[in-house]
C-alpha cells in the first residue's frame, strides 16, 4: 500500500455491544458535545413517557444532583427484573446492558413508544462512568450497578416495599467524563424539554428539580391538562391572537389492504394566527421532538394551504381567476403544533429528528382539512380575519419576489466589484472553508477591523447604524433596506425561497460589535435576521459573536486584556502591588488594528460564542418578546435581566 502499512485480518476490529457505543457516541446520541449530554436525560426520560403512554404512570422526577449526576424516577410498572428465558440473565439486565434489547418491538407492552430501536437506557449506560438502577415491582425494591455499562453485581432485591410505596423504576447516572468534555448540565434546557413534554402527554405530571443550586433547590413542576391547546396559548402569550385556538384530538384506523395489519394513528393538532409574520411550527412524533419536521409536518401544512384556498374561493374572497394562496402566504403568524402517536414510527436516524412514515401524511391532512374546513365555515368573522391576512401574504411575497429580482439580478455585480455596497473588504482566498466575515457596526470599528484582520481568508462587512428590525417588517421591506441587501450579497446565500446553503461564501459568519448597549441591540438586531430568515445558517453551526475586551491593563511587565468586570477585578487582583495602567474600552474604534487583531480577530487568542439554538420554541418566544410590538413582556425582561442581557442564550 502507499503508505506502507500492513493490512489483514488482525486489522479487522470487531466491537460488540456496549463498547461500540462508547467508540462511536455520535451513533446513538448525536456526539459528545452538550447537545449529547442532555440527550441522555430525554433517553431516560422518554422511557418514563412511555409508560405515561401506555397509562402505567402518571408522574416522572428528573433531579440534577450536587455531585453531577442525573436521576430519573417514575411510577409506571418497572421494568422486569425475572430472567429472561432466551437471554438467560435478568431481564432488567438484559435491558441495561445490550442493545437491541426492550419491549416495544412488537405493541403489546406498548402501543406507541418513543423508544424503539432498544437503544436509548443501554446506550446511556454505557455512556455512563456509573449508573443504578432501582426496580419497585414485585412488592419488593431491585437494584442493580454498572460501570462503564458493565454490570457490578447480580439483579437482587435490597428490601420489601413499604406500605403505599409505589411501583417504578429510578435510573441514577453520572456521565463518563472520558466520553463528554463538559459534563455539567443546564437546569434551563431540560426545563425547556420536559415542559414540552408535559404539554404533549395531558394529566401527566413532570417535575425537575436542580439540588445544586444553594441555599435551596430551583424546581419546577408541569402539568396541563388542555394538551396542544394549551402549548398554542403559551407560545402566543406574548402576541395578539386572530381567533380561538383551532383544536382537534382524534384515533384513525389505517388499513393498508390486509385488516390484519391495521393499527391507530393518533393525531392532535392545535393552531392560531395571530397579528405578527412570525411562523411557528413544532412537529412531535410519539411525544419525540423532530426538528426536521416530517410527513406529519408536510399533511398539517398541506391541509391549511388546500382548506384555506378552498374556502377562499367558495366564500367568493379570491376569484376564480386569481391565483390560489402558496404555502408561504397561508402560514404567515401561524402558531402551529402537530402530535402524532404511531405505533411503528420511522425515523431519520436514531436521534429520531424526522419522521418518515408516508401514512401519516395523508392521516394528519384529512383530520386537520376537516376540523379546520369546518371551523372556517361556522366563523365567518374570524375566517375573514384569515383570508384577509393571507391576502396581504400574498401582495408581499409579489413584492418580496421583485425585491429578490433587484438582489439576485445585481448580485454578480457586487461581488465582483472592488468598491462594493457596504464597504465590503473581501479576504483573497477564494476558498470558503478557510474563509471568515467580520459584521461589524460603523466605519471607525470597520477601519480597525480591515487594518487589523488577515486579509488572506478574513473579510470584513461595515454596517452603517443599526439594521432594519426584521421582526416587525414583511420581506419586500426587509430587502429594501440597503444593510440588509448588503449582508445578503457579501454572503451569497439568497433569502427565502432562494436561499442555498451550499453558496456561502465564508464557513464563519461573525459578528463583532461593541460591548455596550448598542452593540447588544445591534448583535440582537442580526440575531433576529438570521434565526428568522436564514436559520439554517445557525443549525449549521456558522454563526459566531465575537467577544470584544472591556479593559486593556497595563503595567512596566506586560499587558493583560478583560472581558469583563469579573475579569477585570481578577486581574487586578493578582497584579502583586505592581503599579498598572487600565484602560476601558467604549468601542471597537478605539482599539488599534494589534491590538483589536491580537485580542478579537486572532484564532490563536480570541474567544467567539457559537450561536445554537436548543430549543426552537423558547428562541421563537424571546425573539418575539424582545423584538415584537408588545411592550410589557419587553419591559418585564430587561427589568429582570438588565445586567446580564447581552450573554442572552438563545
Amino acid at each position: 500500500m502507499a503508505n506502507g502499512t500492513h493490512y489483514d485480518e488482525s486489522a479487522i476490529d470487531h466491537l460488540e455491544g456496549l463498547e461500540h457505543v462508547r467508540r462511536r457516541p455520535g451513533m446513538y446520541v448525536g456526539g459528545t458535545d452538550l447537545r449529547a449530554l442532555h440527550h441522555l436525560v430525554y433517553e431516560v426520560v422518554d422511557n418514563s413517557v412511555d409508560e405515561a403512554l401506555a397509562d402505567r404512570a402518571n408522574f416522572i422526577e428528573v433531579v440534577l444532583h450536587t455531585d453531577g449526576s442525573v436521576s430519573v424516577n417514575d411510577n409506571g410498572a418497572g421494568i422486569p427484573v425475572g430472567i429472561h428465558a432466551k437471554a438467560q440473565i435478568s431481564t432488567l439486565e438484559l435491558v441495561m446492558t445490550k442493545i437491541g434489547a426492550g419491549g416495544k418491538f412488537d405493541n403489546k407492552a406498548y402501543s406507541v413508544s418513543g423508544g424503539l430501536h432498544g437503544v436509548g437506557v443501554s446506550a446511556v449506560n454505557a455512556l455512563s462512568s456509573n449508573l443504578r438502577a432501582e426496580v419497585r415491582r414485585d412488592g419488593k425494591l431491585w437494584v442493580q450497578d454498572y460501570e462503564r455499562g458493565r454490570p457490578v453485581g447480580q439483579v437482587a432485591p435490597v428490601r420489601n416495599l413499604e406500605e403505599g410505596e409505589v411501583t417504578g423504576t429510578r435510573i441514577h447516572f453520572f456521565p463518563d467524563s472520558q466520553i463528554f468534555p463538559d459534563i455539567t448540565f443546564d437546569y434551563n434546557t431540560l426545563v425547556k424539554r420536559l415542559r414540552e413534554i408535559a404539554f404533549l402527554v395531558s394529566g401527566l405530571t413532570i417535575t425537575v428539580r436542580d439540588e445544586r443550586v444553594e441555599p435551596l433547590p430551583a424546581e419546577m413542576t408541569f402539568h396541563f391538562e388542555g394538551g396542544l391547546s394549551s402549548f398554542v396559548r403559551y407560545l402566543n402569550r406574548n402576541r395578539k391572537p386572530l381567533h380561538p385556538i383551532v383544536y382537534v384530538q382524534r384515533e384513525v384506523p389505517f388499513n393498508e389492504h390486509d385488516p390484519a395489519k391495521a393499527f391507530n394513528i393518533g393525531v392532535e393538532v392545535a393552531l392560531q394566527y395571530t397579528d405578527g409574520s412570525t411562523i411557528t411550527e413544532l412537529a412531535f412524533a410519539n411525544t419525540i421532538n423532530t426538528p426536521d419536521g416530517g410527513t406529519h409536518l408536510t399533511g398539517l401544512r398541506s391541509a391549511i394551504t388546500r382548506t384555506i384556498n378552498n374556502y377562499a374561493k367558495s366564500s367568493g374572497m379570491l376569484k376564480e381567476k386569481e391565483s390560489g394562496f402558496s404555502g408561504n402566504d397561508t402560514l404567515e403568524g401561524i402558531t402551529a403544533i402537530v402530535s402524532v402517536k404511531v405505533p411503528d414510527p420511522t425515523f431519520e436516524s436514531q436521534t429520531k429528528v424526522k419522521l418518515l412514515n408516508p401514512e401519516v401524511q395523508g392521516v394528519v391532512s384529512s383530520v386537520l382539512g376537516d376540523v379546520f374546513g369546518e371551523f372556517l365555515e361556522t366563523n365567518s368573522r374570524d375566517a375573514r380575519r384569515i383570508i384577509d391576512k393571507c391576502m396581504l401574504s400574498k401582495r408581499a411575497r409579489d413584492a418580496a419576489a421583485k425585491a429578490r429580482d433587484l438582489v439576485r439580478n445585481s448580485r454578480g455585480n457586487l461581488l465582483e466589484n472592488t468598491t462594493l455596497p457596504g464597504k465590503l473588504a473581501d479576504c483573497s482566498s477564494n476558498n470558503p472553508a478557510e474563509t471568515e466575515i467580520y459584521i461589524v457596526e460603523g466605519d471607525s470599528a470597520g477601519g480597525s477591523a480591515k487594518q487589523g484582520r488577515d486579509r488572506h481568508f478574513q473579510a470584513v462587512l461595515p454596517l452603517r447604524g443599526k439594521i432594519l428590525n426584521t421582526e416587525r417588517a414583511r420581506l419586500d421591506k426587509i430587502l429594501d433596506n440597503n444593510e440588509v441587501r448588503s449582508l445578503i450579497a457579501a454572503l451569497g446565500v439568497g433569502i427565502g425561497d432562494d436561499f442555498k446553503l451550499e453558496k456561502l461564501r465564508y464557513h464563519n459568519v461573525i459578528i463583532m460589535t461593541d460591548a455596550d448597549v448598542d452593540g447588544s441591540h445591534i448583535t440582537t438586531l442580526l440575531l433576529t435576521f438570521f434565526f428568522r430568515y436564514m436559520p439554517d445558517l445557525i443549525h449549521a453551526g456558522h454563526l459566531y459573536i465575537a467577544q470584544p475586551p472591556l479593559y486593556r491593563i497595563e503595567t512596566r511587565k506586560h499587558v493583560q486584556y478583560a472581558y469583563s468586570d469579573a475579569d477585570r477585578d481578577r486581574v487586578l487582583s493578582n497584579l502583586n502591588g505592581d503599579k498598572f495602567g487600565i484602560q476601558r474600552y467604549k468601542g471597537l474604534g478605539e482599539m488599534n488594528p494589534d491590538q483589536l487583531w491580537e485580542t478579537t480577530m486572532n484564532p490563536e487568542n480570541r474567544v467567539l460564542l457559537q450561536v445554537t439554538v436548543e430549543d426552537v420554541a423558547s428562541a421563537d418566544q424571546t425573539f418575539d418578546m424582545l423584538m415584537g410590538s408588545s411592550v410589557p413582556p419587553r419591559k418585564r425582561f430587561i427589568q429582570t435581566h438588565a445586567k446580564s442581557v447581552r450573554n442572552l442564550d438563545i
